[in-house]
């Protein structure tokens, strides 16, 4: 790639969001995947035509977009449909952002990936791995107050997702977020000047 690119990545309710807006905040493009995949089966894309061929007419609402609720069923009770559904979005999702890359503005940006260990093979063109960090208590606490529901639940939600060791192990950098929007934008104002001083002499 000829932008610098750092690769953010989390567990659930531990912050990306507010990293990523910390990095706005800086000037800093982002783009996030889970934008990524809502626009590539906009209405029209190939992708969506592609899913509709594949699993049905079912697979659309009555407007013709992408029946989410009917699909998370359907993938819910057939995971090869889920890896079938996964082969359609994933390198569609990749390409928008690469496009997104190679379109920005800026010396280096920022791709927010929620699921970056388990496709880390598939993003080796990115220079940074950027893990957001924060104690499991705290994310259960936060998953509690965010979503409603009991701590049960959310420990299974954490639990669902590539383990803390696993993020880790793929971070060239840790971002801690567990204290006030404050202390985390300036552990993000660190964080950027280091990029820029790598961005400007790779």
């Amino acid at each position: 790639m000829s932008r610098f690119v750092v690769a953010l990545t989390g567990g659930v309710a531990s912050g990306k969001s507010a990293v990523e807006r910390c990095f706005e905040a800086l000037g800093v493009r982002t783009y996030d995947a889970d934008v990524a995949a809502r626009a590539v089966v906009e209405p029209g894309a190939e992708a969506l035509t592609e899913i509709a061929r594949t699993f049905g007419a079912e697979a659309l609402d009555a407007e013709g977009r992408l029946d989410r609720a009917s699909m998370r069923q359907h993938i819910f009770t057939d995971p090869s449909a889920r890896t079938t559904l996964e082969g359609i979005l994933h390198p569609r999702i990749r390409q928008w952002l690469r496009d997104a890359v190679e379109a920005s503005d800026g010396l280096y940006c920022v791709l927010s990936i929620p699921l970056l260990v388990e496709n880390h093979a598939h993003y080796a063109w990115v220079n940074r791995v950027l893990v957001v960090d924060a104690p499991e208590g705290l994310r259960i606490e936060r998953l509690v107050k965010r979503d409603g529901i009991d701590e049960t639940l959310a420990e299974k939600m954490i639990a669902a997702q590539a383990s803390r060791e696993e993020r880790l192990a793929i971070a060239d950098d840790v971002i801690v977020n567990d204290g006030d929007e404050a202390t985390l934008a300036k552990r993000v104002e660190v964080l950027h000047e280091h990029y820029i001083e790598l961005s400007t002499h790779r």
